[in-house]
């Protein structure tokens, strides 16, 4: 068995990526990149080799569940912060197509056009993380939802985030200006410092939300539950990767659960959405409603004449 103790190290993914398969190890530090201690078993399919099968099926399942939370916020034509919220689940889909393709091997990390797509992909991480946080000003009102200010601030400011982060990661694994592979500080500080600052503020803010304006505290159960879940997959993916990866007999690592749980949280955040907006979904059903019953007295009516004149 393969012992090692996760040190955190600031500005550096070193230690990190001797822990868990991160999908730019590859192309930090030395010219190979940074291998992890232990890592999930590849499998074989039509003789092409495929990496993380456990964590390709936790993806997929992710994009269909995605694709249907997609579906539902949608259909919701009068809910609140309906257009706004629906960007943040797009990119989180577009996000995980991404991350199933650098670490299955589908892209193998050897393509020229390996550190690109990886460039695209953190940056995808870092916009969903940003729209995640404007959306939790949304219902502050500072701007009315749905309205183009609204709607085009959260678009522009995510292309900025992404464009940035996108940037910094290809500048640094193509070791351009001050951006150098062996020291990827920058890129720690945006992929850590400032994707972490998003989601707690954005938790904080929808705590403040739930306190302040609705008499409701349900919503506060399903938000604090998307944090823990959030929490749970990152510590179990960056601290007890190998632990886990030694104790299952490299069936599955830590990648795998923060898969999972990342996955639990989004879910979560849809559930606190959809719990924040319930009674507008209410009043456009039993809108529905009244003009059946309305279609229903108007029928009655066409038909108490005949009777009359008879």
């Amino acid at each position: 068995m393969v012992d090692i103790t996760f040190q955190f190290e600031p500005f550096s993914f070193t230690g990190i990526c001797q822990t868990v398969a991160l999908t730019l190890c590859p192309l930090i530090g030395t010219t190979n990149g940074v291998e992890p201690v232990c890592y999930s078993r590849n499998v074989d399919l039509g003789g092409n080799l495929v990496f993380q099968p456990a964590t390709l099926i936790i993806d997929i399942i992710a994009i269909i569940m995605a694709a249907i939370m997609i579906y539902h916020i949608r259909s919701k034509y009068t809910a609140v912060g309906r257009k706004e919220i629906v960007m943040f689940f797009y990119l989180y889909m577009i996000t995980v197509v991404l991350e199933m393709l650098l670490v299955t091997g589908i892209i193998p990390t050897s393509s020229n056009v390996y550190p690109w797509f990886t460039a695209v992909h953190l940056g995808l991480i870092s916009a969903t993380f940003w729209c995640l946080l404007l959306n939790g000003f949304v219902g502050f009102q500072f701007a009315e939802d749905g309205t183009p200010l609204s709607l085009w601030s959260i678009r522009i400011s995510s292309l900025v985030i992404f464009l940035i982060m996108g940037f910094i990661a290809i500048a640094t694994f193509q070791n351009i200006g001050p951006f150098k592979a062996s020291s990827p500080g920058a890129l720690w500080a945006f992929y850590f410092i400032v994707n972490g600052a998003a989601f707690i503020i954005y938790v904080i803010s929808q705590i403040i939300l739930v306190v302040n304006t609705l008499d409701d505290r349900w919503p506060l159960g399903d938000i604090l539950f998307a944090a823990a879940f959030f929490a749970i997959g990152q510590v179990l993916m960056f601290i007890f990767s190998v632990t886990i990866c030694d104790e299952v007999k490299h069936y599955v690592d830590g990648l795998f659960f923060g898969t999972v749980f990342t996955l639990l949280a989004v879910m979560m955040v849809y559930k606190y959405w959809d719990s924040i907006t319930k009674e507008d979904l209410e009043f456009s059903v039993g809108s529905k409603q009244n003009v059946w019953e309305v279609k229903e007295l108007m029928a009655d009516d066409d038909l108490a004449p005949s009777f009359v004149y008879y």
